[in-house]
Parts: structure tokens; C-alpha cells; sequence
């Protein structure tokens, strides 16, 4: 449209199923490099992505012409379909449903961009579901204990 001018910045950030670790060290960065395709073929820009073996953090430019529900959707399902078409996992790989978003103002972007480069060191110290709570606490949203990630006891059922 004509005359809209927009700057939004939104962290994305999903789990892998039951929050198993399934994205391993020997694929993790052609999983993101597929990713970053896919947000930059949707128009938006990708400002940093990276994760552990059981969640990724996805920060972005974002372009209000797809919405945020849309992208997450194109994002979990052709990132799924890329790792099994390349088996990159031997167990059976699915995106946890649900996810967050989060915004932030131009004068953040650095700070975001150096906690998700550090998601690493962060995961010394706290675990996803820590993590996950905190970003809740911090941005007010509200949420109910049962509708937050499933998170694996353990125990496989094949």
C-alpha cells in the first residue's frame, strides 16, 4: 500500500516436540541457512536465528503483508518437510504446536541479537522452559501451565 511505512521487530521462538534434542550440531546451521530462506522469501528479514537441540529463537524484520500465524506455519511445516526430506534425524521430527512472538524497538535489536548468538551460554545457567517463562513474565502475557510446551519425560513410545 502506498504511503505505509512500518518498522516492527519480532523474536520468534518454537520448540521441537515434547522438546525432545533432536537438532544436532551436524545440521543445525543448513536448518537455519533453509530457515532464513524461507523468512527472506516471505519479505521479511532475518536479523539473527539460532537455537539448541530443542528450540530455536528466530528474530526478524517483519513485514505486516503475511501474518505472524501464517509465517510461523510456513516456517514449522517446510523446515519439517527439509529435514525429513534429508534425514537429517534418525527419530521422527515434528515442531511443537504453539509458539511465541515477541516485539522490540530499534534500540533493542543489538541486545536481542547477542542473546540469541549466546543461547549456548544462556542454557548453562536455564533451561528452555526457564527461558520460555521468563520471556512470558517479562512481556506480561498471560498463559495457562497447560497450554505451554509439552516437554518429554524421557520415554520414547516406538
Amino acid at each position: 500500500m502506498a504511503n505505509t511505512y512500518t518498522q516492527l521487530y519480532i523474536q520468534l521462538v518454537f520448540a521441537v516436540k515434547n522438546r525432545e534434542s533432536l537438532i544436532q550440531k551436524e545440521w543445525k546451521e543448513e536448518l537455519y541457512q533453509y530457515i532464513t530462506g524461507i523468512v527472506q522469501n516471505n519479505g521479511h528479514k532475518m536479523l539473527r536465528i539460532n537455537g539448541m537441540p530443542d528450540h530455536v529463537h528466530i528474530f526478524i524484520g517483519y513485514k505486516p503483508t503475511q501474518t505472524i500465524p501464517d509465517l510461523v506455519e510456513t516456517i514449522k511445516t517446510d523446515s519439517d518437510i527439509f529435514i525429513k526430506k534429508n534425514r537429517f534425524c534418525k527419530f521422527k521430527f515434528q515442531w511443537q504446536s504453539g509458539y511465541g512472538a515477541f516485539s522490540y524497538s530499534h534500540s533493542q535489536i543489538d541486545a536481542v541479537v547477542k542473546y540469541i548468538i549466546n543461547q549456548e551460554e544462556h542454557h548453562r545457567k536455564k533451561t528452555f522452559r526457564e527461558e520460555y517463562l521468563d520471556m512470558l513474565q517479562k512481556f506480561e502475557v498471560e498463559y495457562k501451565d497447560e497450554y505451554l510446551f509439552d516437554f518429554f519425560d524421557g520415554v520414547r513410545s516406538w
